[in-house]
């Protein structure tokens, strides 16, 4: 269901910024924001990963410099059935973590040293395995390709409401405006909302892979708390990548709507009633 819902809401974000498009240009506006979308994402898929690893100060760590971490990240992924992700540490007192790459092949999983410190080790088991459960589901290209399609949907429509988009009747003009004030909005919505189901199912494979959903269940719980209480120089572009959202606060009610990951309290749940 997770799949089928991804795949809906990724439909939706192409829909809308092929609308967006025909608003500015008719059929070639179309074209030509499809072309511009293409050509996002295969920057998207090739350099994010590097890109997003040098924001964060990421190093790549050895086994000889950090052996039950490197240790504790080849036992998983056998389990999983991956090949051998690099294995990065992130300057930093917040506990959190995050995978990258385009591929399973070409992945990284990066813990910051605030998560090392923290958890227990069956904690931090649950959360390595529910980060290359990110890279078996290819969640990090997905959530990659989403971030790019809703960055342009608001470029083409911040460039649309200042240069207009050719000769309309009134009707039709004023269908366009709504259409570009509103569309950033929506491309926003679907953006979380994917990220959201992309980290149900991250939790739900990673506790099959560990074999221990309570822990990763106390995990969630201590990070939520570690986020809360210490700051870290987070991106918001980047925040879906996390396990937990790097900026402090808790979304709830409507607001939930616009965060990348659902509420902990959720996540702790559906991972205290599985049976693996």
């Amino acid at each position: 269901m997770n799949g089928m819902r991804t795949a809906a809401l990724m439909a939706a974000l192409i829909v809308l910024f092929a609308l967006i498009g025909q608003a500015i240009g008719g059929d070639q506006g179309m074209i030509l924001a499809f072309g511009v979308a293409v050509a996002l994402n295969f920057g998207s898929y090739w350099f994010s990963a590097s890109i997003v690893l040098r924001m964060y100060r990421a190093k790549e760590v050895s086994r000889a410099e950090a052996p039950e971490l490197v240790d504790m990240v080849d036992r998983l992924r056998q389990r999983a059935g991956l090949p051998m992700p690099k294995v990065y540490v992130i300057p930093g007192d917040q506990p959190n973590a995050f995978a990258t790459g385009r591929n399973p092949a070409h992945s990284a999983v990066a813990v910051t040293n605030g998560i090392v410190r923290l958890l227990s080790r069956e904690e931090l088991e649950g959360v390595i395995a529910h980060e290359l459960a990110h890279i078996q589901n290819r969640d990090i290209l997905t959530g990659s390709i989403a971030a790019t399609i809703g960055a342009a949907i608001t470029l083409l429509a911040r460039f649309a409401l200042f240069f207009g988009g050719g000769d309309r009747d009134r009707g039709s003009a004023l269908s366009a405006l709504l259409m570009m004030i509103l569309a950033p909005i929506a491309a926003m919505l679907i953006q979380m909302a994917i990220s959201r189901s992309r980290e149900f199912a991250a939790d739900r494979d990673g506790a099959a892979i560990c074999g221990n959903p309570r822990a990763l269940a106390s995990a969630l719980q201590r990070l939520q708390s570690g986020s809360e209480r210490i700051e870290m120089d987070a991106s918001p572009a980047t925040a879906h990548m996390f396990i937990v959202n790097p900026f402090s606060g808790a979304m709830r009610g409507i607001r939930s709507l616009f965060s990348t990951h659902p509420p902990t309290e959720q996540r702790v749940e559906r991972l205290m009633n599985m049976q693996v």
